[in-house]
């Protein structure tokens, strides 16, 4: 007993010190009354309650319980959308599943530049017990340059921030790569949104000379008038046609790159989902055949998931036995619950009539994910060293890919744990939901995964070469993960 009344005063106090902010510079936000708000977090607890598979792989239903009536309580005045956010991310963030994510609602994310600013003034990179500067917005700024260590913002070190905002992230079981990424990614809008930004900053950090210092730095704001820009010719320029645009967009999140000398190809792979992703698998081993390469690295540093089928595929040009996607991929029911706030009920609800049965454990199955024998492609397969750097943002479909291969022979998992979970996840069917007042949008996974039922539960994968960030790397501007791999692959040359 005494147990649950601590948790709930841990997080009755915590979500308190989220309602101190109120407005949102550069725009007034609505407000809804506290029976809307109310009414919108019992139909979501209601929600999940009918179809989320793993409430309870993590988080007792009892102590969601209490952390529920927590939030509840905090909900005592009427609210904008912002503040109402941060206590649903908070609450959700407790089932511990990094497919279950709190969104903005459309109208805010639409109109999301009129309160932009003002701006928080530094791009920072945060992991643990670290905070380094990324870049600075602050006008000819030469002592808070990239790379720069700082060791507090306001008295706050690294390990606040990060317990902070991780509390507002979505994770698979209880690590903490992922949501470390994504705020490093960005900083200042969990800054803004969370704890309220300040007037002035005191920021303690290393200096060049490698000692302590301190120095103080406000928020960035619009210029009141824009610069008159200089009309520049444009008929020397030549423009990019649609599919030279396309071209390059595609190149950004995949690609191959041969290096025929080093007898070296390095593959970027930032998803699984998108137009052409299975073509592109498929004729990068043909030429990567054609090229006798002996040593490949894909890059899965920044790969969230995507489609299962083209995850399966790279697997089978690289792995060297035959596999399952999962061992077991189960809901309780085939019947989709409060259709009306689900988008695309209809849709998902055929999708779970034809995906699965009922079988005799009283579950229900996606049978073809859990039978289906994937044998190793003979055509093009792979048989070199594979260096597969992966990071907090490998995720889903990446990770089944990730364990998958994880211990083959000729197999190195290089860089960072994964923020997906390596025992499995709840995923397949993710439709979302919008609540009927705030139109916050929640997404819901449907099915739980349970990638390989002998692993360790509640964490990410591990790398066979683990490859953690530096603030020397930062300054210098340099990939470590990269880096260590040139120097791997030219030692076994010797």
């Amino acid at each position: 007993m005494f147990g649950r009344i601590l948790i709930f005063l841990i997080t009755f106090s915590s979500l308190n010190c989220l309602a101190q902010q109120t407005t949102v510079a550069g725009g007034e936000l609505k407000k809804f009354s506290q029976d809307e708000l109310r009414s919108d977090l019992f139909l979501l607890k209601n929600i999940l309650e009918a179809n989320h598979p793993s409430l309870d792989w993590y988080t007792s239903r009892e102590k969601l319980d209490s952390i529920f009536s927590a939030t509840l309580t905090s909900i005592n005045d009427s609210m904008n959308e912002v503040e109402f956010k941060n206590r649903v991310s908070a609450f959700i963030s407790e089932i511990r599943c990094g497919h279950t994510v709190v969104r903005s609602s459309r109208s805010y994310s639409k109109n999301v530049a009129r309160y932009r600013f003002p701006l928080f003034p530094l791009s920072i990179k945060l992991w643990e017990d670290s905070m380094v500067v990324l870049s600075s917005l602050v006008g000819k700024d030469t002592l808070l340059s990239r790379g720069t260590r700082l060791l507090s913002i306001n008295g706050r070190d690294a390990r606040f921030f990060v317990d902070t905002f991780s509390r507002h992230i979505s994770v698979d079981g209880y690590g903490r790569q992922f949501s470390n990424q994504l705020v490093s990614n960005n900083f200042g809008a969990y800054y803004k949104n969370i704890l309220g930004l300040d007037s002035v900053y005191r920021i303690a950090f290393i200096n060049s000379a490698g000692q302590q210092a301190d120095t103080l730095i406000k928020n960035i704001f619009p210029l009141s008038k824009k610069p008159r820009a200089e009309k520049v010719s444009t008929d020397s320029i030549p423009r990019l046609t649609r599919r030279e645009s396309k071209k390059l967009q595609l190149a950004e999140t995949r690609r191959l790159n041969v290096d025929s000398a080093s007898k070296t190809a390095y593959m970027l792979l930032g998803s699984f989902s998108g137009r052409g992703t299975a073509s592109f698998i498929r004729s990068s081993f043909r030429k990567i055949r054609k090229s006798g390469i002996s040593n490949l690295v894909i890059d899965l540093r920044s790969n969230g998931g995507g489609k299962v089928s083209n995850s399966t595929l790279l697997t089978r040009y690289l792995s060297d036995h035959s596999f399952r996607v999962a061992d077991t991929v189960v809901r309780s029911s085939g019947r989709l619950q409060y259709k009306k706030h689900i988008q695309q009920a209809w849709l998902y609800q055929m999708g779970l009539f034809f995906s699965g049965r009922r079988q005799s454990d009283g579950r229900f199955h996606f049978s073809q994910f859990e039978k289906k024998i994937w044998e190793p492609k003979k055509r093009n397969h792979f048989d070199g060293n594979v260096f597969l750097i992966q990071g907090g943002f490998s995720f889903s479909a990446a990770t089944l890919l990730l364990g998958e291969l994880r211990g083959q022979k000729n197999i190195r998992l290089v860089g960072e744990v994964t923020g997906g979970g390596y025992y499995g996840n709840s995923a397949m069917f993710i439709p979302g939901l919008t609540l009927p007042h705030s139109k916050i949008r929640v997404s819901l996974p449907l099915f739980r995964v349970v990638a390989g039922s002998s692993r360790p539960k509640g964490g990410g994968i591990l790398p066979d070469i683990a490859v953690p960030p530096s603030s020397e790397a930062i300054r210098r501007g340099i990939d470590p993960k990269m880096e260590k791999i040139k120097a791997l692959i030219a030692e076994e040359k010797k």
